[in-house]
């Protein structure tokens, strides 16, 4: 009986210390995982000096097709992209996947990634997405915007509608006139203080430069578009909320217009 009692100790002892009860800790296993994920973001690859290589692969896919290097609606397995594109695969599986989620790529498991084509429904959704959201931010921006900061766009629009109608028009009118398409709608964005929209809006942007590829300024059309944003910045100043919603709408109403009649 001595002898049994005694076996029966020991097997117990045994499957205790099999068992480990006690956790064990993880402080050092979260390390070595954070110094293992950047190592790896570190390792070199075809884009040198920054800091995220899928942020870099999702700048490059969409400046290609920015530049046509990848042909709006036209279709490609990942390893044509590496090649076409210069990049390796995780990154551009990363971007890829971001693109999928703004709706600029469909990703065919197993067979390709097809891209999307800027036709003339998407310029419709666009401009119609893109009015819902800016003509709320035209409301704030008359209601609440920065006088100094409004009277400054006004000005600057009138500078280069006086040019304009001088009968200058070059690389420097086209570059102003696209600085003051950014400052105005990207401050009709701002407007809103809502972080969410503004995300999107970056993201709207995208659709904007992909259905305006094709498009042509030339000095009338500038000065149609200059005198419409002054519609548009005349009413803030005023702070007539109205008024700059208004013109707001108008504005985007003309400008898929002669969107349209350009396709």
């Amino acid at each position: 009986m001595t002898n049994r009692r005694q076996r029966l100790l020991r097997q117990t002892k045994v499957s205790c210390q099999r068992a480990d009860p006690m956790p064990k800790p993880i402080a050092k296993s979260k390390r070595v995982s954070t110094a293992r994920v950047n190592r790896i973001i570190q390792k070199p690859g075809p884009y040198e000096g920054g800091p995220n290589l899928a942020d870099q692969a999702y700048q490059a896919v969409l400046q290609a097709l920015f530049d046509r290097t990848i042909p709006g609606g036209a279709e490609f397995t990942q390893a044509e992209l590496m090649r076409r594109l210069g990049l390796t695969a995780q990154p551009l599986r990363d971007a890829l996947r971001t693109l999928e989620t703004e709706g600029l790529v469909t990703i065919h498991a197993r067979s390709c990634i097809r891209f999307i084509r800027a036709d003339l429904e998407l310029s419709r959704d666009t401009y119609h997405f893109r009015s819902l959201i800016e003509r709320a931010g035209a409301r704030a921006l008359a209601e609440k915007g920065d006088a100094a900061e409004i009277r400054r766009l006004a000005d600057d629009h009138e500078a280069l509608l006086a040019r304009l109608e001088g009968g200058e028009w070059g690389p420097d009118e086209e570059a102003s006139l696209d600085s003051l398409e950014d400052r105005l709608h990207g401050g009709l964005i701002s407007a809103l203080r809502n972080p969410l929209i503004e995300t999107t809006a970056r993201r709207l942007k995208n659709y904007v430069t992909l259905v305006r590829l094709d498009w042509l300024t030339t000095r009338p059309l500038a000065i149609r578009t200059v005198r419409e944003h002054l519609d548009i910045v005349n009413a803030c100043a005023e702070r007539d909320a109205d008024a700059a919603e208004a013109a707001l709408a108008s504005h985007f109403q003309l400008a898929l217009q002669r969107l349209i009649g350009m396709m």
